[in-house]
Parts: C-alpha cells; structure tokens; sequence
C-alpha cells in the first residue's frame, strides 16, 4: 500500500518513516531503516570482571541480594544455572532456588 516495510513485532503494513527510524502506530514499535539485525547480535553482556556472557552460560553471585517485594535473600556465592540474555535494565533471566527472576549482569560472575 505505502510501500513501507510491515513491522517485525505486530506484522501491519501501517507503518510511516520518521527520520531514520519506522514507526508502527498499532502497537507503538519503532526500529532502524537498516541494519537493525546486525545491531541486535552484536549486543554483548558482561559480567562484573567484564566477561562476556551467553545463553546457557552458569554464573555465581558476587553480592548478596535482596528480592524485592519479599524477604527472601539470595546468597553470596549462589550458582545459577542456564542464564538467557535479554534486553532491559535487568539483562539476565534465570531461575533460581526463589523462583524465576531477572538480574543485572553487574551482580554475578561467570562460573
């Protein structure tokens, strides 16, 4: 229709140009004109001694944390198994022994 590329997250065709990224107006999503697959793998995590980690990697805590909203604390030296990298604040997803929980790569070590 406007010759527009459709957006990657929603799959509409009304989208616009403004500037050099794209908006959809449906579902509020905005990405590059170009090169936005390149941008997405080059993203790299490190942790607190600046090694990069990956999916699946298992790391240790170097700090004891406190859970939010819980009196729950995660011990220092706790391992935690299958990280998965992902975007946001909190760059790790993981599973620990108080449940299913997102983390900041600057709290753990890679094991």
């Amino acid at each position: 229709m406007s010759g527009f590329p459709n957006c990657p997250q929603c799959g509409q065709a009304n989208t616009y140009p403004d500037g050099d990224l794209f908006i959809c107006p449906d579902c509020g999503y905005e990405w590059a004109a170009a090169g936005t697959e390149e941008e997405e793998t080059t993203r790299q995590v490190k942790d607190a001694n600046g090694t990069v980690l990956q999916d699946g990697d298992t790391v240790t805590l170097i700090k004891d944390l406190k859970v939010k909203g819980s009196s729950i604390t995660l011990k220092v030296g706790s391992k935690i198994k299958g990280i998965r990298i992902v975007d946001g604040d909190h760059e790790l997803d993981c599973k620990t022994e108080a449940g299913p929980m997102m983390l900041k790569a600057c709290f753990v070590k890679k094991a």
